[in-house]
């Protein structure tokens, strides 16, 4: 294989790389420097990241460790759509911090690690990318160092991001003992189904649920989302989710198809568990950013419904739903950065009356939580759908009752906003205040696509013709 080969195979981590040092040396650089300059550059390479999905490529590199084919190069470019809108969310609190190419610097590091991590073919490179991307991201829920709640998630999350990878790391250490190798292929090979190997294979699920916020692996979840600045919320609701999710399909149906009767019981008892524990417990919140922090636990449980299905028809579904979700939370989640970012308000009693003052503002956040809970005619509506197709194409019955019963129950909490927001008055209501450019393309984005994705059938088929060469 050439050095061009490398290149275009690689394209994405190749970027993400170029970015960061350039970033490294305006900072060193940056006497006189614009924030301006700095910022806009990270918009072109954002930018140049989605534009490498259009570059065709394909096949593996190191020995099997990297592998790229269309569907890793789709959920890269997804997530680098969401990192995209992130970044525009926080474009004008990026501008009134000191250290704003720290930020950004290690929001790409994070990034490029969860290329690495989506693109992994050997259990060493999806540790690598493992690490790479979460103890950066620690430090991204520290960056807000006036606030005590800010360190005390950060402090949370490393320790607890630790003890999740050294039982991740066990289970690795005793599937390299019974197969005696990390390789995927190798492994799927050498998997009899033991007693010992699928003892690791749930040690290495654990790894995961930590990830994705499953129940019992949740705990953490609330606290950081609450500390870390609001931006940093979204990320780790909405990329950090993706990422786990998407390397969690390929692990288990790559690596592992030959205990799928072992490991799709589990899967099933913890998406029931997480999504009835999440709703629960959302009910009961006052803060906003922790009431998203267990709606996205609760809406890890639904995504759980599509990959124990474990079909192509399932894994499209996922990735479908996931690029809904990344609509419908970014939408939520860039209106309570400008209220958040102008008022320090965090509470739910703060939106009361909110649409007297910001109407523009509340019909966005309205659209965005109905589209979570899964309110026809929004996005979200047909996500789920799908994601309960999935489920009784693989006969999953009694888990589509349990999803179906607490989807009416997050109807109760979802429209406490809706309320507080148009029906609910206050006597001091948020005041009336200007968005920035970078906010509005966003909320533009996140309104069109909560609309419209759910009536383009061609983004569904597009997902599912790559899903079946697979």
């Amino acid at each position: 294989m050439s050095f061009i080969d490398y290149i275009v195979l690689m394209r994405f981590e190749m970027i993400a790389l170029l970015a960061i040092v350039v970033l490294l040396l305006m900072k060193i650089f940056s006497d006189g420097l614009k924030p301006a300059t700095s910022l806009g550059f990270v918009v072109l390479s954002m930018l140049a990241l989605l534009g490498a999905y259009f570059i065709t490529g394909e096949g593996d590199a190191f020995g099997g460790m990297f592998v790229v084919d269309p569907l890793r190069s789709l959920e890269k470019c997804i997530i680098s759509f969401a990192t995209l809108l992130i970044f525009l969310q926080a474009h004008s609190w990026l501008k009134e911090q000191e250290n704003y190419l720290e930020f950004c610097i290690i929001l790409l590091s994070v990034l490029l690690g969860m290329f690495f991590l989506i693109s992994a073919g050997n259990f060493l490179m999806f540790f690598l990318g493992l690490e790479m991307a979460t103890i950066p991201l620690a430090t991204l829920v520290a960056f807000d160092f006036g606030r005590i709640r800010s360190s005390e998630g950060a402090g949370k999350m490393i320790l607890l991001s630790a003890f999740s990878s050294a039982i991740l790391l066990f289970g690795l250490s005793i599937l390299y003992g019974t197969t005696g190798s990390l390789d995927f292929i190798e492994i799927r090979e050498a998997f009899t189904g033991s007693s010992l190997q699928l003892m690791a294979l749930v040690f290495i699920f654990s790894g995961f649920a930590f990830k994705i916020s499953l129940v019992p692996f949740h705990l953490w979840t609330a606290d950081v989302y609450e500390g870390a600045p609001v931006s940093v919320t979204a990320f780790l609701s909405v990329v950090s989710k993706a990422a786990s999710v998407f390397i969690l399909i390929t692990v288990l149906t790559k690596v592992f198809p030959i205990a799928y009767d072992s490991w799709t019981p589990l899967l099933v008892l913890l998406s029931g568990i997480t999504m009835t524990i999440g709703n629960l417990f959302a009910i009961r919140q006052t803060n906003i950013k922790r009431f998203f922090a267990f709606s996205s636990i609760t809406q890890a449980g639904y995504i759980l419904i599509g990959v124990a299905a474990a079909s192509a028809q399932s894994t499209a579904s996922v990735l479908y739903f996931i690029l809904i979700y990344i609509f419908s939370n970014i939408g939520a989640f860039t209106v309570i950065a400008l209220i958040t970012n102008r008022t320090g308000k965090e509470d739910i009693d703060d939106y009361k009356g909110l649409y007297k003052t910001n109407p523009l503002l509340s019909i966005a956040l309205l659209l965005a939580v109905f589209s979570l809970a899964g309110i026809p005619p929004t996005a979200g509506f047909f996500g789920k759908l799908f994601l309960l197709s999935s489920g009784a194409s693989a006969g999953l019955i009694t888990l589509l009752i349990v999803a179906s019963l607490n989807m009416i129950v997050s109807l109760y909490y979802y429209l406490k906003i809706a309320k507080a927001m148009f029906v609910d008055k206050s006597g001091y209501p948020i005041e009336h205040f200007i968005s920035d450019n970078a906010s509005k393309i966003v909320l533009v984005i996140c309104v069109a696509g909560i609309i419209a994705t759910g009536f383009l059938s061609a983004i569904f088929e597009y997902i599912y013709s790559l899903t079946i060469v697979l």
